[in-house]
C-alpha cells in the first residue's frame, strides 16, 4: 500500500507542532521550558505539569495486553478522536468519500459531515450482516475509508469475519477501519492481532465499555507504525490528560476483574433476553455479541415513553435504517434488569 497516494498532500508536507515534552522526555530536572506553574495547581493537586504527549508508560502496558507493538498504538480522547483524525488524514473535503454500512455508529457520518466528506452507504442485510454486493457498489475511485463496526452498534452482533477479510483483500489501497468498541463481550478474535497481515487495516477499541472508564474518555487505535506516525503528526499535542493516563495505567492491572465483569454482564444478558422473549409486546430479539440488545417492540414509541416516565432510560433506534420499531437496551446489573422487566410487565397490564 502506498500511503502517499492516500494521505492528503498538505498533511504529508505539514510540519507538526513540537511541544516542550518532545524535546525532553525525562521526569527529573528543573522544568523551565513549558511556561507551567512551578508552585503547583490551585487545589494542591499534582497537575501543574503537562502530560506525556505520546503516553509511553500507558502504551507499554497496552502493548503487552493487546499483543501489538508499541509503535502500532494511538491513543485518543475517546474513540471519537481517532475517527475524526482518520477522516482529516485521508479525506479531501468536497472531493473524497467514505463508505459506511448502516445501521452503524452515528459518529462516522457526523464527523464526515463536519468535514464535508461525501458518504457512500452500503446497507447491511436484514439480519445485520455485511452485504458484499452493496460494498462493491459503494466503493469507487474517490473512496478513501471503509468503516466496519463489529460487534455492530446498534444491532449488537458480530459481522462476518469472512466478509471483512474479503473487503480488506479486495481494497488494499483503501483504509479499512474496524471499530471493535464491544469486542471484549464477543468470542470473536480482535483484528488487531492481524495488523501485520493487512497494511490497510486500522482497528479501534475503547476503555469506555468493558473497562468501565467511559467518564475518562480514552480510545485506542491500532494500525501500522506508518499510519500511527501520521496520526501523531496531526493530533493535538497533549490530547490525553494526566489524570486519564494515570487511571488507565492503574486499571490495566485489573484485567482479571474486567474479565469477570464481562462474564457477569454476558450472563445477565442471557437472562434478560430470555425474560424479554416471554413478553407479548416483544416481536423480536436480535442476536447480540455485545453488552446491548436490540429489541423490536409492538408500539415501540409508547413503550419507550412509558419507560422514560418511569425513569428507565433506553435508546430509541426506531428511526435508524433497518431498525423500525426497535429499542436498544444496554445490559445492566441484575437488579437494573429486574426493574426494567417489572416495568414492562406493568405496561402490558395497562
Amino acid at each position: 500500500m502506498n500511503l502517499s497516494t492516500l494521505v492528503r498532500p498538505h498533511i504529508l508536507a505539514l510540519s507538526p507542532y513540537s511541544s516542550a515534552r518532545d524535546e525532553y522526555t525525562g521526569k527529573d530536572g528543573v522544568f523551565l521550558d513549558a511556561n507551567e506553574n512551578p508552585y503547583g495547581a490551585a487545589n494542591d493537586k499534582p497537575f501543574n505539569r503537562y502530560p506525556d504527549p505520546y503516553q509511553h508508560e500507558l502504551k507499554t502496558k497496552i502493548a503487552k495486553i493487546k499483543k501489538v507493538d508499541l509503535d502500532q498504538i494511538f491513543l485518543g480522547n475517546g474513540s471519537d478522536e481517532p475517527i475524526d483524525l482518520l477522516i482529516k488524514l485521508f479525506c479531501e473535503p468536497k472531493e473524497d468519500n467514505m463508505v459506511i454500512m448502516p445501521p452503524t455508529y452515528g459518529m462516522y457520518k457526523v464527523c464526515a459531515d463536519i468535514q464535508q466528506i461525501y458518504i457512500q452507504e452500503a446497507p447491511l442485510t436484514e439480519d445485520f450482516q455485511i452485504d458484499l454486493d452493496n460494498v462493491f457498489d459503494a466503493v469507487n475511485g474517490a473512496t478513501k475509508l471503509i468503516w466496519i463496526c463489529s460487534p455492530n452498534n446498534p444491532s449488537g452482533n458480530n459481522l462476518s469475519v469472512f466478509a471483512i477479510e474479503q473487503i480488506l483483500k479486495s481494497f488494499p489501497e483503501k483504509i479499512v477501519v474496524i471499530d471493535e468498541a464491544y469486542i471484549d463481550f464477543s468470542d470473536q478474535a480482535s483484528f488487531s492481532l492481524r495488523l501485520n497481515e493487512f497494511e490497510n487495516l486500522v482497528v479501534l477499541q475503547t476503555f469506555s465499555k468493558a473497562w468501565g472508564l467511559a467518564g475518562l474518555r480514552l480510545g485506542m487505535a491500532f494500525a501500522s507504525k506508518e499510519i500511527i506516525k501520521l496520526l501523531n503528526k496531526i493530533k493535538y499535542p497533549y490530547n490525553i490528560n494526566l489524570l486519564t493516563q494515570q487511571e488507565a495505567i492503574k486499571v490495566l492491572d485489573f484485567e482479571s476483574r474486567k474479565n469477570e465483569t464481562v462474564k457477569k454482564l454476558n450472563g445477565n444478558k442471557s437472562v434478560l433476553m430470555s425474560e424479554l422473549n416471554n413478553l407479548s409486546i416483544v416481536e423480536k430479539i436480535f442476536p447480540s455479541d455485545s453488552n446491548m440488545i436490540l429489541v423490536k417492540f409492538k408500539n415501540s414509541n409508547e413503550v419507550f415513553q412509558y419507560l422514560m416516565n418511569q425513569k428507565i432510560i433506553l435508546r430509541d433506534r426506531s428511526k435508524v435504517a433497518l431498525c423500525e420499531g426497535c429499542i436498544r437496551v444496554s445490559v445492566g446489573t441484575s437488579d437494573e434488569n429486574k426493574t426494567l422487566l417489572k416495568a414492562l410487565l406493568e405496561y402490558t397490564d395497562l
